[in-house]
């Protein structure tokens, strides 16, 4: 089984690494994203007490396009579910001698670490807008962009096993992607959101890590239950990749077709 999983992991890393059109648009399409947001909404857009903490907006920002870093490549990395199957490569595997959850884990340890490596390579640009997080707040990033790509990559797998072309994934994806990213605390902060949109935000689990990679980037920092609320986030932001882990091993029983 570990055998399995290793060759399906290291798959996925050549996969990527041979593509240089998907190498090149995971590193520039954050970036874009970034600046044009960043200064866009800049000269116009004001969080509550941002004025008063002097906070601007393209720093406010930055965690949030890690966040979307974590997401975008977690999820479309299991795209290759999709063109496996229509390959055959799924169905080859799936006869093979190991364990089903050896896909699971394979495909979920591959777009994790893919995740992983490019939300640390966009963190060298932290200093730019005056983030230097502490060794611990480094820590705390590290563990949420971990949890996060796990969670999100086990959800693209869902996804991906159920649906048997790339255009219905894309289609898929997005429809969920963009709005948990939006409404995740990324773009604009809870405080200032309607009671509805606030109460639709604290359900969302990409939520929980945003906010847990926001406070890695300002730790310390003094505010009232600031462990508590780190613990809180945290626990939510396992629980959310335990269960999505969980669902993905329960999908991978079901027959592939039907």
């Amino acid at each position: 089984m570990l055998h399995a999983i290793h060759a399906l992991w290291y798959r996925e890393i050549i996969k990527f690494v041979r593509d240089r059109s998907r190498v090149i648009g995971a590193l520039l399409q954050p970036l874009g994203f970034w600046v044009l947001l960043g200064f866009g909404f800049g000269g116009t857009f004001r969080m509550p007490g941002a004025e008063d903490a002097g906070v601007p907006y393209l720093e406010y920002l930055f965690p949030g396009i890690v966040a979307l870093i974590l997401l975008f490549t977690a999820i479309f990395s299991t795209i290759s579910v999709v063109e496996d199957r229509q390959t055959g490569f799924l169905q080859a595997a799936l006869v093979a001698p190991t364990p089903r959850l050896a896909i699971v884990l394979g495909n979920v340890f591959g777009g994790t670490t893919l995740a992983v490596i490019q939300a640390l390579l966009f963190l060298l640009l932290a200093p730019l807008v005056g983030l230097t997080p502490s060794i611990v707040g480094i820590g705390i990033v590290f563990v949420a962009s971990l949890l996060i790509a796990i969670g999100f990559t086990a959800l693209g797998f869902i996804m991906a096993w159920r649906l048997d072309t790339t255009r219905g994934f894309h289609a898929v994806m997005n429809l969920v992607l963009m709005p948990m990213w939006f409404l995740s605390g990324a773009v604009f902060p809870v405080e200032g959101a309607p009671v509805v949109l606030r109460a639709v935000m604290h359900l969302n689990p990409a939520f929980y890590g945003v906010e847990l990679l926001r406070a890695g980037f300002y730790w310390p920092f003094e505010a009232a239950g600031s462990i508590e609320l780190i613990g809180t986030d945290l626990l939510l932001t396992a629980l959310f990749a335990v269960v999505a882990l969980a669902v993905a091993t329960w999908t991978v029983r079901r027959p592939l077709y039907g």
